[in-house]
């Protein structure tokens, strides 16, 4: 077999090759890009045994995405997505000097594949549909991000200059709030503004009930009474927020596309249904699961591996007489958080989910412990449904275990 540690950059990749022994066959850097990953298989045949297959080809690189590693993979070789965290570890066991270097993290990569990849998961094979939903729904939901982050500046500005607006809406990413803010970025703008033109705004960014009533608040509210900042800077403020408001316009609108995109690609794969059934998924959410879980039927062994891979089993601490249960805190983040909202929509929508969640808060776990509990009970539940090829049943998720009958005393 041939080990091939790869530390990419955005332009190179630094290849080291070794064999079964760790012996060192060749050490190069390529070019990123078709010639590049030519070299890489012209390297690989030159080293690979004459009846070698690509599956003896054993790569280990920092990263699971991206043109070069669909190419490893279409070329058959099997690859390994090593966590960066547990390369820089890694590194500690070849030297303490705290030496590091393109060309040797190369070599750490091929004798980590090479000596422990028994710990360490391949890159699944995901269908093509499975990878087209992760990759709008990651947009989406970065999308999403973005413009909450957008949001929180918008409102911090508010808080400086316009505390009435604060008070006018509760949400200021949505559309009563921008359209507003964009006829009426001044304390003095929002007072002046007359019902009707606040109905023709909210009217156009398309309001179509309670019309008048949500006006005459909204006018109420920015002609109340409010602490007025430095004259001198309310209209740079009002200049900044005009941007930001504009900005938040058009995220909102992309978040609303991306939206349509991913509940397209979710609809065509053919787990949709099984990931629908379970409680508190919608179609984007449970794109969002699915993508991030993958297709694989052979990635997961079994519930813990699928429950571990979701972040919401706990760790466990334990040295002498210490033991100690946390939250696991290095976990793919897009994956936790949509199983949190998950959790927390499962509590209206599944009976067994709410009396699961009331049980632990029962026994004294604050609201996030007892929907990370619940989360990874659903995991498991979600495990079970695309396992055996069907959809969740309320019976079925929350019957109590088996008791198995005792053994009489010998």
């Amino acid at each position: 077999m041939l080990f091939v540690g790869d530390d990419w950059a955005e332009d190179h990749h630094d290849i080291e090759i070794v064999n079964d022994q760790g012996c060192r066959l060749v050490r190069r850097r390529l070019d990123e890009g078709a010639a590049g990953i030519a070299a890489l298989h012209a390297l690989v045949a030159d080293h690979l045994d004459d009846q070698g297959e690509p599956d003896q080809v054993v790569v280990g690189i920092e990263t699971d995405r991206g043109p070069w590693v669909q190419a490893l993979l279409a070329a058959g070789y099997t690859v390994y997505a090593i966590n960066p965290l547990q390369a820089s570890r890694y590194r500690e066991r070849h030297g303490v000097s705290g030496a590091k270097s393109d060309p040797g993290d190369a070599h750490v990569l091929a004798e980590l594949v090479r000596l422990d990849r028994e710990h360490h998961r391949p890159i699944a094979g995901d269908s093509a549909v499975a990878e087209h939903v992760k990759v709008v729904a990651r947009a989406h939901q970065g999308m999403v991000w973005s413009r909450q982050r957008q949001t929180n500046t918008l409102r911090s500005m508010l808080r400086e200059y316009y505390p009435a607006a604060l008070a006018a809406f509760d949400d200021l990413a949505g559309r009563d709030a921008l359209a507003v803010l964009a006829i009426a970025p001044t304390p003095a703008a929002g007072r002046r503004l007359p019902v009707a033109r606040v109905e023709k705004a909210l009217r156009a960014a398309g309001r179509q009930r309670n019309l008048t009533t949500t006006a005459q608040r909204i006018v109420e509210v920015l002609r109340s009474e409010q602490l007025e900042a430095h004259p001198g800077v309310i209209e740079a403020y009002a200049a900044s927020a005009k941007a930001l408001v504009a900005v938040i316009t058009e995220l909102a609108r992309q978040c609303e596309v991306l939206k349509g995109e991913v509940e397209a690609g979710f609809g065509r794969h053919p787990d949709a249904e099984l990931y629908l059934s379970q409680p508190g998924l919608g179609p984007v959410l449970a794109a969002r699961v699915l993508a991030e879980f993958g297709d694989d039927p052979t990635r997961y062994a079994d519930t813990r591996a699928r429950k571990n891979y979701s972040g919401m089993a706990p760790v466990t601490r334990a040295s002498g007489k210490a033991r100690v249960v946390l939250a696991r805190h290095a976990r793919n983040r897009r994956l936790a958080d949509a199983l949190y909202q998950q959790a927390f929509a499962a509590l209206s929508a599944s009976p067994g989910a709410r009396a699961f969640y009331d049980a632990h808060r029962a026994r004294g776990h604050t609201h996030h412990q007892a929907l990370r509990a619940l989360a990874n009970r659903l995991v498991g539940v979600l495990h079970g449904c695309v396992r055996h090829r069907q959809p969740y049943d309320e019976a079925t998720a929350w019957q109590p275990p088996a008791k198995h009958p005792e053994t009489p005393a010998a």
